[in-house]
């Protein structure tokens, strides 16, 4: 059973993260860790389902295509559709919340992170926590980093090496630091 506590998170805004939610958090991060050791390593794809399910704590879609290693540090607030594929040393911070639609393709080593930290220096140690959206069809490129409150519109591609701070147009192309448009895609 899901923490209701945890759950409230998702995409939770300014989040005082004091010593009760920390250790939640922290409890939480060293099981997900324990249960990628296992994704991680698994010999066949029926073990690779079978941990991401602990991890997800969903049944995964079964066309579902994760090239380890993969790195999460909760697992709980990721949310995969239909034949989506992460490529290699993809790392997901999804305190936040991660949403990934249908069809989307993340080319190795690509961030997505859902949490920031308040800029006061007294106020550091809180959490700024923004849901990542990356839309049906979407394409990331390697080594491209979503940051927190950004959605990824429908069919747009992010090229390699972006740092993507804002929402990015369904059927664009983004590129660069930070990302801009740079393109409509090509449909043909």
């Amino acid at each position: 059973m899901e923490n209701p506590v945890l759950k409230e998170l998702i995409n939770g805004g300014k989040v005082v993260f004091d010593s009760s939610l920390q250790r939640q958090v922290d409890q939480l991060v060293a099981q997900t860790t324990s249960q990628l050791l296992q994704f991680n390593q698994a010999a066949t794809k029926a073990a690779q389902l079978k941990a991401l399910e602990a991890i997800l704590g969903y049944p995964v879609p079964k066309t579902l295509r994760i090239n380890p290693p993969w790195q999460v540090d909760l697992g709980a607030h990721t949310f995969i559709g239909e034949n989506v594929f992460i490529n290699r040393d993809c790392l997901f911070m999804d305190l936040g919340g991660i949403f990934l639609e249908d069809n989307v393709l993340l080319a190795p080593r690509v961030s997505l992170l859902s949490m920031n930290h308040a800029e006061a220096p007294t106020q550091r140690q809180n959490l700024i926590l923004k849901a990542v959206h990356i839309k049906k069809g979407a394409w990331i490129g390697a080594g491209a980093t979503v940051l927190p409150g950004v959605t990824v519109g429908e069919n747009a591609i992010v090229g390699a090496g972006a740092i993507v701070t804002k929402d990015v147009p369904a059927n664009m192309v983004v590129a660069g630091t930070p990302a801009q448009i740079l393109r409509p895609i090509k449909t043909s």
